[in-house]
């Protein structure tokens, strides 16, 4: 963790319920740091319906492997997350290591490893000691209480400065039901699974199948909007558990995802994914500008998203948003690359309310002073008009500074 806190961060952080069905436990391992928690446990007393999403990464680290061939049994009893080693492109030694973890887990759970679930974020190369965990397992298990999630958030930070914490709550057939989350991210942040890791709790009564459903469906346009870097992580994971406690209030268990009980709980879940990818967003590197990146008129939604990618991936718009230059040539420039249709002379381009460019040129009541303001703004919104179709698409970014070079020239020392 940097030692200045982004000043992107939320003034507030989110109060966060216990939720009934996990208990929670960090401690200090040593896996890369002396003194620092770093591993965190999660427990499911009784067995908890999950669901998951992966990086698309062709590179994937050991333990998403793992989290892929457990997901298909559907039931989680524990999760284990380690930061500062990612356990990734460490060959039969990661394979090993995930093993071993998962052995230490499910015999201080008492539970199957396959049911046992296993996430690492840090350095990529290095092997994973996973006999560290044998040593603390067993007293975490003990030690796991169910209001923890900050303490959580907390243990799986590596160049995070804050931890991110979200929770909703919202109505399955008349009962009430929580949903609280925690995520890590700060760099190596692209939409392929951008969150590196993400970990969703909800004490709802729904199928596995139902929860995979939604959870995909819900990336979309929230954890896969949001770039920091362009880099996909080979680590990116996001998981959602339900504990079916709420079914002691009478809640009916919810298979079928279509079934309309769930339209309250998809809106919710939605809300705090975005919620939670946005503040991955905020704690970017080195940021100092949140950009969101909106492309209107494009011949379909995938089109618009990939030209808005272009945009919100181009280091040269990153690094004249952080010098607060109102170089739209650059916009241009990305829309003009990202390989989709558009028309030079129907292009129209805004920065705030400012529009800066149309039909293909400046625009004629053009303002640089008004331009420079909205680019010394905090949170910049960079608007483009393709002019073909009605292809629509927000995508969410930082600004390319100083610092982010500095955090990643030196991040193995």
């Amino acid at each position: 963790m940097s030692g200045s806190v982004s000043p992107l961060a939320p003034k507030s952080f989110a109060d966060m319920p216990p939720l009934r069905g996990v208990r929670m436990a960090t401690a200090a391992a040593g896996i890369k740091y002396k003194n620092r928690t770093d591993v965190l446990l999660m427990v499911f007393d009784e067995p908890a319906a999950v669901a998951g999403v992966f990086t698309r990464s062709r590179c994937p680290s050991a333990p998403v492997d793992f989290c892929r061939q457990n997901l298909r049994g559907g039931v989680a009893r524990a999760v284990v997350v380690n930061s500062g080693n990612a356990n990734a492109f460490t060959g039969k030694k990661g394979k090993a290591a995930t093993e071993l973890t998962a052995q230490s887990a499910a015999q201080a759970v008492g539970c199957s490893t396959g049911e046992v679930f296993l996430a690492s974020t840090g350095v990529i190369g290095e092997p994973l000691d996973a006999t560290k965990f044998a040593g603390v397992l067993g007293d975490m298990t003990v030690q796991a209480t169910d209001d923890f999630w900050f303490e959580a958030a907390k243990a799986i930070m590596t160049t995070d400065t804050y931890p991110k914490v979200s929770t909703r709550s919202t109505e399955i057939g008349g009962v009430t039901v929580t949903i609280n989350g925690i995520a890590k991210g700060a760099g190596m942040i692209a939409p392929d699974m951008a969150t590196m890791l993400s970990f969703v709790v909800t004490d709802a009564d729904i199928a596995p199948e139902a929860l995979q459903v939604l959870l995909s469906e819900g990336t979309g346009p929230t954890f896969n909007s949001v770039t920091v870097d362009s880099d996909t992580s080979t680590s990116d994971t996001l998981m959602l558990f339900a504990t079916g406690a709420a079914s002691r209030d009478g809640q009916k268990k919810v298979s079928d995802p279509a079934d309309p009980a769930l339209q309250g709980f998809r809106t919710a879940l939605n809300d705090l994914l975005r919620d939670l990818a946005l503040q991955v967003v905020r704690d970017g590197e080195g940021a100092r500008k949140m950009v969101a990146v909106t492309v209107e008129g494009a011949e379909s939604d995938q089109a618009a998203k990939r030209i808005a990618l272009s945009i919100a991936n181009s280091p040269l718009v990153k690094t004249a948003v952080a010098g607060e230059d109102a170089n739209w040539g650059r916009v241009v420039m990305a829309v003009g690359k990202s390989g989709e249709m558009a028309d030079r002379d129907r292009l129209a381009i805004w920065f705030g309310d400012v529009r800066v460019a149309v039909e293909g040129e400046r625009d004629p009541s053009y303002s640089e002073a008004a331009a420079t303001a909205v680019m010394k703004e905090q949170d910049i919104a960079i608007r483009v008009e393709i002019g073909l179709g009605s292809g629509k698409a927000t995508v969410y970014t930082c600004d390319l500074t100083k610092e982010y070079v500095e955090i990643n020239g030196d991040y193995r020392s």
